[in-house]
């Protein structure tokens, strides 16, 4: 995994979770604490209620990214980036800050007058942003996108937001955001859900990424609440984002979201990682799907995902027959059947010897058919990968 400099400030595996908290200046954000138009006053709760309460990143707004509005033009950004810039003279804290923009223009004037690092809603559908944050030597954060300037963050499939992700590159300092919200009308709380379920598929890039949960709607939903009695959830799905890969958290709520980030670093799972002598990085890989994601990234053969990652099924209660028929399956599919004396037996393989050991079992009796297609079923080629394959 890359590690990126931002301005000075580490973001990846070997550092910890960066908050990102938002200012606003645009007057239509729908969140108005983090609204102002006055640089003074900005500067103020920039200083107290983002950085002193732990932000790492300060993400400066020009425009409401709501569907609901027009889409400024990047004349009308670059007419509001004065008083943006004005706000940076007026911080005394010490951040990074990021200018929010889709146009090149807008990232290279706000780079070129203070401004530390970019975050693109768009997805470098402007395709000279890249260019821009690589000839200013910037960390930029790439939300995925359509390839177009008025539609960020409308892709629904985990698949597509992927590719949306890949679409005009990478530079050596993006930092990935899937682009969790309601970005457009098609897009569903089910599909931000699979987005969160499958957050360290996007590991597979190697490069950080960065999340923007803070009081979704997919998360409010779940628990029945409205945005304001929200925080608890965010807080829950911060820490598991954290612990799933996370690197980089955008929000409103920046002490609390710190403390949920902090919470969910301490529990990750140790992994080698050795970059003296032989560098070696023990990768954060669950199952066959994400496996295929750096596999991909290596330019290896996909398929030979559902060979790296191995499942544990535990039975309770075979019969000798049923017990002999998986014996003699394990014995050419490459998967182990270890106990039974106590009456449980573990079946442990990779998805691929669990499917070959479904097929060699097959008719011992209908129980064990039925439980050996449920598993067999779970880790076909087509499920895992989809489209892909």
């Amino acid at each position: 995994m890359r590690n990126v400099d931002a301005a000075g400030l580490g973001i990846g595996d070997d550092y910890p979770p960066r908050i990102m908290g938002v200012l606003n200046v645009s007057k239509e954000s729908p969140y108005e604490p983090s609204v102002f138009d006055d640089a003074a006053e900005a500067a103020d709760y920039v200083d107290t209620a983002l950085i002193d309460e732990g932000a790492d990143i300060v993400d400066v707004g020009l425009e409401s990214a709501n569907k609901r509005f027009e889409v400024l033009s990047a004349e009308e950004e670059l007419e509001r980036l004065d008083t943006a810039v004005e706000v940076l003279d007026h911080v005394s804290g010490d951040a990074v800050f990021s200018i929010e923009t889709r146009y090149h223009e807008v990232a290279d004037e706000a780079l070129s007058r203070g401004f530390d690092m970019v975050n693109d809603i768009c997805g470098f559908a402007d395709p000279k942003m890249p260019e821009v944050c690589e000839a200013h030597d910037v960390a930029v954060a790439k939300m995925a996108s359509p390839p177009d300037l008025e539609r960020p963050g409308a892709v629904e499939d985990v698949d597509d937001i992927y590719e949306a992700l890949k679409r005009n590159g990478l530079t050596d300092k993006t930092i990935v955001d899937p682009a969790f919200g309601g970005w457009s009308e098609e897009k569903t709380l089910e599909d931000d859900r699979e987005t969160f379920r499958r957050l360290r598929e996007f590991r597979g890039f190697g490069q950080p990424i960065l999340v923007s949960i803070n009081r979704k709607n997919f998360l409010r939903d779940l628990a029945g609440r409205d945005t304001e009695a929200a925080l608890p959830v965010s807080l829950a799905a911060t820490s598991m984002a954290v612990e799933r890969g996370a690197h980089v958290i955008r929000t409103h709520d920046v002490a609390e979201t710190r403390d949920a980030a902090l919470v969910g670093a301490a529990f990750k799972r140790d992994r080698v990682h050795r970059e003296t002598g032989v560098s070696i990085e023990e990768l954060d890989v669950t199952n066959p799907r994400e496996a295929a994601r750096h596999i991909e990234r290596v330019g290896g053969d996909e398929r030979a995902a559902p060979e790296v990652v191995s499942n544990v099924f535990e039975f309770a209660s075979l019969s000798p027959e049923e017990r002999g028929a998986l014996v003699a399956a394990t014995k050419e599919s490459g998967a182990m059947l270890i106990g039974g004396e106590s009456g449980r037996t573990l079946l442990v393989g990779t998805a691929g010897a669990l499917a070959r050991t479904a097929d060699a079992a097959s008719g011992a009796s209908e129980a064990l058919d039925a439980v050996l297609l449920e598993i067999a079923e779970t880790f076909t080629y087509e499920k895992t990968y989809g489209e892909r394959a």
